[in-house]
């Protein structure tokens, strides 16, 4: 007769590979620690009376390959380790040597002003990231991902018919979150990134080739990848004839009002070039930061005579990010 397993070890288990499974995409990301699952984390070791599941997050965490390769910044490290620590001696387990070798090993790690971030996707590859801690740094925000990056790139893994062979343009790509996902993912015949600041073009190459996607023999996406320096106030209908794109996206780029008339009078271009086919479809996703500046962005679309609807309906949650800002994604069209 086989042994019966008890529904209580069973549940014990499944609640161990949750803890871990959060602690490590949150990790990944670098999360804000208070979304760490730290309340379950201490019923674990109250039952336990054991340092068992410290060492296993931190296998799946600091000591993991990736993040040994691509690792958060110093800080956050130090930040994370210190709470694994408070939360181990709090319910005075015996001490774990491998938590304090991390530690110290972070201590004597130099301060800078950037680190990793890593995502995983669906189909078993990762995305890592190079990106700045300061939101803003050297006068512009395009060094680190925002929100509606990672929301319109869940959107595209969850309709990667969209991009299946076709030839895409991002606007104002970033640090590279989107593109990366939707090349790993959607299978595009070709992605153009696409940004006009000269250190977000560079960390834009940096973060592509990180991912495998510049360098011919490295791209298993099998998808044509180019960075192109384009500058919304003087791109041509020549210039984007030639790069031919199918798909149009574009995250985050609502957030100025001093940039809405050149960025509309760009989706102008795009959506009503004279006489050659134009992109078939168009998605613009934002994070409504200030309503009357979205407003007057909606406004301006009408006006150039462009067309917009709501992208409604949940996307799959994917990536680790705070959910609590209002995106939108339309979808923009020429008005007949």
């Amino acid at each position: 007769m086989e042994p019966v397993v008890s529904t209580n070890f069973h549940s014990r288990k499944q609640n161990r590979s949750d803890i871990l499974k959060q602690f490590q995409s949150r990790y990944f990301a670098t999360s804000r620690l208070v979304s760490f699952p730290w309340t379950l984390l201490e019923n674990e070791l109250e039952r336990s009376s054991s340092s068992d599941i410290i060492l296993e997050i931190l296998k799946q965490t600091c000591l993991h390959a990736l993040c040994r390769k691509f690792p958060p910044s110093p800080r956050y490290r130090k930040c994370f380790l210190s709470e694994l620590i408070k939360r181990v001696e709090a319910a005075e387990c015996e001490p774990l040597d491998e938590l304090y070798d991390a530690l110290a090993e972070v201590v004597a790690a130099q301060d800078v002003a950037e680190g990793y971030r890593t995502y995983l996707l669906p189909c078993g590859n990762s995305v890592s990231l190079l990106e700045n801690v300061a939101l803003i740094s050297e006068g512009t925000t395009g060094l680190v991902t925002w929100e509606a990056a990672l929301y319109l790139a869940e959107w595209a893994l969850d309709h990667a018919q969209i991009f299946a062979g076709r030839k895409v343009l991002e606007l104002g790509s970033g640090a590279g979150l989107t593109g990366v996902a939707v090349c790993h993912s959607c299978a595009p015949s070709s992605y153009v990134f696409s940004d006009c600041h000269q250190s977000v073009l560079q960390r834009l190459r940096d973060n592509l080739s990180i991912n495998g996607l510049l360098n011919n023999k490295a791209n298993t996406s099998r998808t044509e990848v180019r960075v192109q320096d384009l500058d919304w106030t003087d791109v041509t209908e020549e210039r984007l004839n030639d790069i031919g794109a199918d798909v149009v996206i574009a995250a985050d780029v609502v957030y100025d009002p001093d940039v809405i008339a050149v960025l509309v009078q760009l989706l102008s271009k795009i959506l009503k070039r004279g006489g050659v086919r134009v992109p078939s479809e168009v998605f613009v996703c934002s994070t409504v930061r200030n309503p009357q500046t979205y407003t007057g962005f909606r406004h301006s679309l009408s006006a150039a005579g462009i067309g917009h609807r709501v992208m409604s309906g949940a996307v799959n949650h994917v990536f680790e990010y705070n959910r609590e800002s209002e995106i939108e994604l339309v979808q923009l069209f020429a008005c007949q």
